[in-house]
């Protein structure tokens, strides 16, 4: 079975932008450096042309990549947001018990995913704990740098 990503209508919006910018302007690019480099004459010591060929093959990997996301991806609603339960798109202020120190998370899916912003997919050991608690609730996170106790403070759908 494949993999599901679980997306924002957001995130899709922007890998479609990508995934069209791609197949029409950066292909033509490309294109246009590789018939250059070819104008040089030899192509086997024509390093203008196996850098053109190297950009075709990394847009051609990304063209894939996108097209197998946008072909699996899941669309992610505010599932939760009627009975104020952390879920995906939502926003989560947690207490760190053992610190004290409060955070405020978005709960993403994996594609969206960027942990120096903030926000955390909830595939990753926190998004599982977090997911389906209240404020008031706490949760134990098991993460591979060790566990530790988190309680909820706020779930909202903005930041």
């Amino acid at each position: 079975m494949a993999k599901e990503f679980k997306i924002t209508s957001l995130r899709l919006a922007d890998l479609e932008r990508e995934l069209n910018y791609l197949k029409t302007t950066r292909e033509r690019e490309i294109a246009a450096m590789i018939a250059e480099a070819r104008s040089y004459g030899d192509l086997s010591e024509n390093s203008e042309y196996d850098a053109a060929k190297n950009e075709q093959a990394k847009l051609y990997g990304r063209i894939a990549e996108i097209e197998d996301i946008l072909s699996h991806a899941v669309i992610i609603e505010d599932e939760n947001e009627a009975t104020g339960r952390v879920g995906l798109g939502c926003f989560v202020t947690v207490r760190n018990m053992s610190t004290g120190a409060e955070t405020t998370y978005k709960i993403t899916g994996s594609q969206e995913a960027n942990p120096m912003e903030f926000k955390l997919s909830d595939d990753s050991p926190f998004g599982r704990a977090a997911v389906g608690k209240a404020a008031g609730e706490t949760f134990m996170v098991n993460a591979p740098a060790g566990s530790y106790e988190m309680m909820v403070v706020n779930v909202s759908r903005e930041g």
